[in-house]
């Protein structure tokens, strides 16, 4: 996985609470074993309404998401941080996502930020206006240019900067110093 330290770029905005895994990538794509693929089924039953808010044309390309509260909840499904990382989102940002949606999503490098209502206000209100989250120094900077602080779990943070997934996060842990054969 890549690694995550700055996502800056145009904010979509999702304006809805509670969108939970099936309405982010519903039941009938689920029968792929890949990562890949799932980004063109994103809301698959929602983008067919007219007004929904993605199907803006200054939202297309847009690296972050904005989102209202419990965003990921309902099912376990990984496709669902697939989808989103797919169609183009590097990060999310909501006031509280589901705790499975949030841990699949460090998984796979998709960074999930946990803010404050008015502050994720702003950024539904603003958008399209740019917006940078910066890993690193754990800050997100608002269209106003406010900066707003964040955390993070410390593991997430280190496996999500250095683009290590599960597997190499814990060979680095069991990395040894020294020889590794026994005299004999």
């Amino acid at each position: 996985m890549k690694p995550v330290r700055i996502v800056t770029g145009p904010v979509a905005a999702l304006d809805r609470a509670n969108v939970d895994t099936d309405q982010i990538i519903p039941k009938q794509f689920l029968k792929r074993i890949e990562r890949t693929g799932f980004g063109e089924f994103l809301f698959y039953d929602w983008v067919k309404q007219p007004d929904f808010p993605l199907n803006r044309p200054e939202f297309q390309g847009a690296p972050i998401l904005a989102a209202g509260p419990n965003f990921g909840s309902g099912s376990s499904r990984e496709h669902a941080p697939w989808a989103l990382q797919d169609y183009g989102f590097d990060a999310i940002i909501a006031p509280s996502f589901s705790d499975i949606f949030k841990s699949n999503c460090a998984m796979i490098g998709l960074l999930t930020v946990e803010l404050g209502e008015e502050d994720v206000r702003e950024l539904l209100d603003l958008a399209p206006a740019e917006a940078t989250v910066d890993l690193e120094r754990q800050m997100v900077t608002l269209p106003s240019e406010r900066e707003v602080p964040f955390a993070i779990d410390a593991d997430i943070r280190e496996r999500l900067l250095n683009g290590w997934d599960e597997i190499e996060r814990y060979e680095r842990e069991r990395e040894r110093t020294g020889p590794d054969v026994l005299a004999l």
